[in-house]
């Protein structure tokens, strides 16, 4: 629904791939394209909280009380040739030019949503450039204790992300999940695979969905537990791996990035003995409860793939209609 989606397919659409996207149509200037502003209308919100992250750090903070110093920021000259007082997003992302804006960052595995071997050899290149690119203002030594930093930061952030996954897990397990999958109605797929089975990360019967089939990552119909796991992981740890990032230490902190995370661990571990008691309570006084009729309906869920391949193509899944690997991607 266009509530639901205006903000994706505004940005994950055509405007990926137009020059006009940063250069602008009616000016086709290079140096509207250096101005951080450029990267804002998309690279901000919620799970990609890139114009935030620099905006409040300490970089962010001198390029916007200096911007309209032209001997501070020329932005008439090449990036090859700029001398900023402070970086800007392209003088990072986009160094001497270079249009492949994540080859000059460090290990990205889905905005910092995986959890990864961040010092492993498929990452030893990355992180190297990502250290050259700070030598142009720091020394060596700094680049490479922030990036150690960082690194602490998204270890501790996994560590709250597996803990809390495992707490909603459990309770799916254990027949407790309030609703369970097969009360829902139909995910992406057409079927009732458990929200939180993403890619690899859970396997066998009992999360629904066969191997490799991955359940839907979603805000909306699912159990409050769920939707907790979404946001401390889709919110609250990019904030920690872009506030670290960017220098944006409260990003990482304070403003619901590593305190955020704490929260919702706690709210989870409620959430869950919440439910365990009420079943044991509904067990003893011989109460059957049964999930609500709008948890099958909602309000608009007729509009979504799932219910569409269910009244169309009984029997069948979203991956029984994909003619070859990679037809999701295009259609």
């Amino acid at each position: 629904p266009p509530g639901d989606t205006a903000g994706c397919t505004f940005c994950h659409t055509s405007p990926e791939e137009r020059c006009s996207t940063c250069h602008q149509r009616h000016q086709f200037n290079p140096a509207v394209a250096r101005k951080s502003e450029q990267c804002k209308t998309c690279h901000w919100g919620k799970d990609h909280r890139d114009w935030e992250a620099y905006d409040i750090s300490i970089h962010g903070t001198v390029y916007q009380v200096n911007k309209w110093d032209l001997t501070q920021f020329d932005m008439s000259k090449k990036l090859a040739d700029a001398d900023y007082v402070g970086p800007t997003c392209q003088y990072c992302h986009m160094r001497g030019g270079h249009h492949n804006v994540q080859r000059l960052s460090t290990v990205y595995t889905s905005m910092g949503m995986s959890n990864a071997d961040r010092g492993a050899p498929l990452w030893k290149e990355k992180r190297d450039t990502w250290v050259s690119v700070c030598d142009d203002c720091h020394s060596p030594r700094f680049a490479r204790e922030n990036l150690q930093a960082m690194d602490e930061a998204c270890k501790d952030a996994g560590l709250k992300y597996t803990e809390t996954f495992k707490v909603a897990e459990n309770l799916m397990l254990d027949g407790m999940g309030e609703p369970m999958p097969k009360d829902l109605a139909p995910d992406w797929s057409g079927q009732h695979i458990w929200s939180l089975k993403i890619g690899a990360y859970h396997e066998g019967d009992k999360y629904g969905g066969k191997k490799g089939e991955s359940g839907g990552f979603r805000m909306s119909n699912c159990s409050d537990i769920e939707r907790v796991c979404f946001v401390s992981v889709g919110y609250w740890m990019t904030y920690i791996f872009k506030g670290m990032a960017h220098g944006s230490w409260n990003d990482a902190t304070y403003c619901d990035g590593s305190f955020g995370m704490d929260r919702w661990l706690v709210k989870a571990k409620a959430a869950s003995e919440q439910a365990r008691r009420f079943t044991a309570l509904e067990k003893k006084a011989g109460i059957n409860w049964v999930p609500s009729e709008f948890w099958r309906e909602g309000d608009y869920l007729d509009q979504l793939s799932g219910m569409k391949i269910v009244k169309e193509f009984p029997g069948k899944t979203i991956f029984d209609l994909c003619p070859e690997p990679g037809w999701l991607d295009t259609h």
